[in-house]
């Protein structure tokens, strides 16, 4: 410890706060709370220099060695620490922090409760808006089924509400009594609200307790001879039992529950979580970590403080399987939010204790099959550096692919893998901005300046650059990186489509050239079959032999490469030509195009529209109308 941190230790105070850890650039790399500060300070850290006996351990060890320097921030409480803590490690996402990833990539269920009539849409991206939000689900196909259940079973609206009470007509849904229609007729909001009820009891978990309720209703129809509404009653119920059946029953008090549990590796952590509704287990997430520097103890506390601050149900108890120093503050938060008592609890016996046998079996179990997925990667990785005789393991491998039409809206696509998976928060889109027609060397080169011609900024740079052509594509390549003298840095390979099929003609001539070839001494056929891939001053394509899996795994890579290009190009073809379509038609300015694209959505939809539909919109007239439909018809 230097003679700085000594006496920053010594003047450090006894009262609650964040303490910043820096290193010798002076960047945050890891922040933590303390209800007194000198305390927890000193059990990083001795007067001499060595680490306390409190975390003797590998990861202590590093991050006290990589710590140059600290600030304290004191606060009144312990509970402002906690919540300080939480705002600052979303402002410098320290290195070696828990950090929770943004679930936009998981999707939900959310109720707009403050709408008249609410529906239920799925979302990415949860938002203090006032909804109310169930999820989120574990994959698309997952809430999509639960969508298809409630559908099918309550007759909540199906409509989007961007199109609720635009239509001048109930859809097919009314029409098989599957949808009251709120959108055009006058339904009972009493009647309404009691269907959203029920599919919150059902999304909640609740449903043996919704069963009941529906039994209650379809006895009291019976006794009033109401068979019809009895007869409905008793269908839904029906198939909620069947959904019932399942589902796992795991406690027989009926509560809700989280259950978290956390297994470790070297180099990952992994947490479980396991949801427990009405005593039925509903599911589980996993969430992994790496390079973070807490204990397991530290771990969970940080997992429950990011991840119930978003607005997710919070259960009435979070089983977890360690004691966590700071459990009294972080239920006394947690009941502040839910404004019901919420218990963190730490079970030792009984059926609590089963609950943290099955989530830790289930970390386990996860993390195997990540390690092992991990395992296969690297191995791939380390065949693929062996195969192509490069320098370096191929960690992060970057793949650019050019897309446009005869020229028209050029652009290109550069995904990264690493550890041979897609990391889509570093794929990257280009505008072709210098290139007046169409040619693809020139808009490789353009893109491979702008990627790798920045110098510091340009970094990180790849292990192992992959572009989606020829030799041609190759040497535009290898001539921009010797101009920007960045050879030593990186390796770059070319891989090009196999040929196209021919035509039977000329399939026919072929063969006969491949027979006389073949008498010659020569298989003219060899190498055709597959896609090729080239190297830098080799003639010919590799040759990958029995190892046919690290073809397919470039192949992988360009064939992403090759999608998300193409997607982009096609949202910018799209987008110009909607604009170029209704710039044709007389009195369409900014304003009226706005106002139909959103009503709409797409040009197609606009051709379909009616007069009537086209009229009912706001600043559109018949005559405008009937000018619209001249002008964009097929």
């Amino acid at each position: 410890m230097t003679i700085n941190l000594n006496a920053k230790l010594s003047g450090a105070p006894n009262e609650p706060g964040v303490y910043l850890m820096k290193d010798s650039g002076g960047k945050v790399i890891y922040i933590g709370k303390a209800g007194d500060l000198k305390k927890r300070l000193s059990s990083y850290f001795k007067e001499s220099g060595q680490k306390e006996s409190r975390q003797i351990d590998l990861k202590t060890g590093v991050l006290v060695k990589n710590v140059s320097s600290f600030d304290t921030i004191i606060t009144r409480t312990e509970k402002e620490a906690l919540i300080l803590e939480s705002n600052l490690i979303k402002q410098y996402k320290p290195r070696y922090n828990v950090i929770l990833k943004d679930d936009k990539r998981y999707p939900s269920l959310s109720l707009d409760i403050k709408s008249q009539y609410p529906g239920l849409n799925i979302v990415r991206k949860i938002e203090k808006n006032g909804a109310q939000y169930f999820g989120p689900f574990s994959s698309s196909q997952a809430v999509r089924q639960t969508l298809k259940i409630i559908h099918k079973t309550f007759k909540l609206r199906k409509c989007k509400t961007k199109n609720f009470k635009k239509r001048s007509r109930p859809c097919l849904n009314y029409q098989m009594d599957a949808c009251l229609a709120p959108c055009c007729l006058d339904v009972d909001k009493r009647t309404y609200n009691e269907i959203v009820k029920e599919v919150v009891l059902f999304l909640k978990g609740r449903t043996p307790e919704l069963i009941k309720k529906i039994k209650k209703r379809m006895t009291s129809a019976a006794k009033d001879h109401d068979y019809e509404r009895a007869a409905i009653l008793r269908d839904k119920m029906f198939a909620l039992e069947k959904t019932l059946e399942k589902q796992v029953a795991v406690t027989n008090d009926f509560k809700d529950r989280d259950v978290i549990a956390i297994t470790d590796s070297p180099e990952i952590s992994l947490i479980a979580l396991l949801f427990v509704r009405g005593g039925y287990l509903l599911g589980k997430r996993n969430f992994i970590f790496t390079k973070t520097m807490s204990t397991n103890a530290e771990m969970v506390s940080a997992f429950i403080r990011q991840y119930y601050e978003k607005p997710y149900f919070i259960p009435q108890e979070i089983l977890v399987p360690i004691s966590i120093e700071d459990k009294d503050l972080l239920e006394d938060w947690l009941s502040t939010i839910n404004q019901k008592k919420v218990r963190i609890l730490y079970p030792r016996r009984g059926e609590k204790t089963q609950l943290i046998k099955m989530a830790v079996h289930n970390a386990q179990n996860s993390l195997k099959d990540l390690t092992a997925s991990t395992a296969a990667a690297m191995d791939i990785s380390v065949r693929l550096q062996k195969r192509l005789r490069i320098d370096r393991i191929p960690e992060r491998i970057e793949c650019v692919d050019n897309s446009n039409i005869s020229g028209t809206e050029p652009v290109a696509g550069m995904v990264v893998f690493e550890n041979g998976r897609p990391n889509k928060s570093l794929y990257r889109k280009y505008k072709i901005k210098t290139v007046n027609k169409q040619n693809d060397y020139a808009y490789m080169a353009e893109v491979l300046t702008r990627r790798y011609g920045k110098g510091e900024k340009s970094k990180p740079f790849p292990d192992l650059l992959i572009l989606d052509g020829g030799k041609g594509q190759l040497n535009i390549a290898v001539s921009i990186i010797k101009k920007f003298k960045l050879e030593k840095n990186f390796e770059i390979i070319a891989i090009a489509k196999k040929p196209a099929r021919l035509a039977p003609a000329c399939l026919a001539l072929r063969s006969i050239a491949g027979r006389l070839r073949s008498i010659a001494g020569r298989d003219v056929n060899k190498g055709e079959t597959n896609d090729k891939v080239y190297q830098p001053g080799r003639a010919n394509p590799v040759n990958f032999g029995r190892e046919g899996d690290l073809l397919l795994f470039i192949q992988k890579i360009r064939d992403e490469a090759h999608r998300f290009a193409i997607s982009f190009h096609r949202k910018r073809r799209d987008k110009k030509s909607i604009h170029s379509i209704l710039d044709t038609v007389p009195g369409i300015g900014k304003k009226r195009k706005e106002i139909l694209l959103k009503h709409f959505g797409s040009i197609d939809k606009i051709r379909q529209a009616t007069i009537e539909e086209l009229v009912s919109l706001p600043g559109i007239d018949r005559k405008i109308a009937e000018e619209i439909k001249l002008n964009i018809e097929d």
